[in-house]
């Protein structure tokens, strides 16, 4: 664990997904990699997946407490992501889809800061309110709705009913608009209204987060100031820009401000810095008596630590991996 004593008395209540990521070091980018042969690197290894449970574990070891709602498949690999989430303090309320197994994540990490998930989700993209115990919402601050694009009953419908719950429960409520799988890919009337299901419950939310590429996709902005200036205007409260290379940022009555990133020597994790950065500013929120500069401050030395593998927030998965022990 690595409580910080700032985040003490936080609570954090996370509804997304949960699967296994098998993650490589860094391979060097190029046309090579798409040609018969093989590609050689110096570690693959096996770590809990998915926007939301990432941002679980991170809650929890940074002192909070915190339950996870997702679905898994009633298979082994969902036994181990289960005896996780508990291992590490964290509530676990899974639902288990006798149909479905499951999800496996592979992540590829370039040498030219590229990223690449190649993903099989079917146990998370069925998950629906029915697969919900929001009895669970009770007595936390703060939700989580992450990974909010892959499962359509809970896009078309599900996610309202989850955000009126949670705001009669007086939680504060927080969104991760990440990337849509379908951007790009399916018809300009399926992205419409998916986009459109999303726009439909930014009333409820109180913080929204996403990075730039995300926030101007979403809103169909040419640049970030319109994009800000449309979540606002559609209801959101107050935004958590991921900066990248240029820190962080909190947009707020209008403002924007901006701290810069805390110094990084050596990077040893390439994916989750998002995940870490929206979760110290939601388990922040409340701290009315610190400044959102300080706020953002404290987050960036946490990001950074999790960047240089001084902090470990995202775990191996517990029991057998690859026919050998996790050590």
């Amino acid at each position: 664990m690595n409580n910080d004593p700032v985040f003490g008395g936080s609570s954090l209540c996370v509804v997304g997904n949960i699967n296994r990521d098998v993650k490589t070091a860094r391979i060097r980018a190029g046309e090579h990699l798409f040609a018969d042969g093989e590609t050689s690197v110096s570690s693959i290894i096996e770590t809990i997946g998915g926007g939301g449970a990432n941002s679980a574990f991170t809650a929890a070891s940074l002192g909070a407490r915190v339950a996870f709602l997702g679905k898994v498949g009633a298979d082994g690999l969902g036994e181990r992501l289960e005896r996780t989430l508990t291992q590490h303090g964290i509530s676990a309320h899974l639902a288990k889809d006798h149909e479905r197994p499951t999800g496996t994540s592979l992540a590829l990490a370039f040498d030219n800061g590229h990223r690449h998930f190649v993903s099989c989700l079917p146990s998370s993209e069925s998950l629906s309110l029915a697969d919900l115990d929001l009895g669970a919402l009770t007595g936390h601050r703060h939700l989580l709705r992450a990974d909010v694009w892959f499962a359509e009953t809970m896009l078309f419908g599900g996610n309202r009913t989850l955000f009126e719950t949670a705001r009669r429960s007086d939680m504060t409520v927080s969104l991760d608009v990440n990337w849509d799988p379908q951007w790009g890919r399916a018809s300009a009337q399926i992205i419409r209204a998916r986009k459109q299901a999303v726009r439909d419950v930014l009333p409820f939310v109180n913080l929204a987060h996403g990075n730039v590429r995300e926030l101007m996709e979403f809103t169909d902005a040419p640049d970030l100031d319109t994009a800000l200036k449309a979540l606002t205007g559609w209801g959101v409260e107050s935004v958590v820009v991921h900066l990248g290379a240029k820190g962080a940022g909190y947009w707020q009555q209008g403002a924007l401000t901006v701290e810069p990133p805390a110094p990084v020597t050596s990077q040893v994790n390439t994916t989750g810095t998002g995940d870490v950065l929206s979760v110290c500013m939601m388990l922040l929120h409340h701290r009315g008596e610190l400044a959102v500069a300080e706020r953002l401050r404290r987050a960036n030395v946490l990001v950074a630590d999790f960047m240089e593998g001084k902090r470990a927030f995202i775990p191996a998965l517990a029991g057998e991996a690859f026919g050998f022990k996790q050590t």
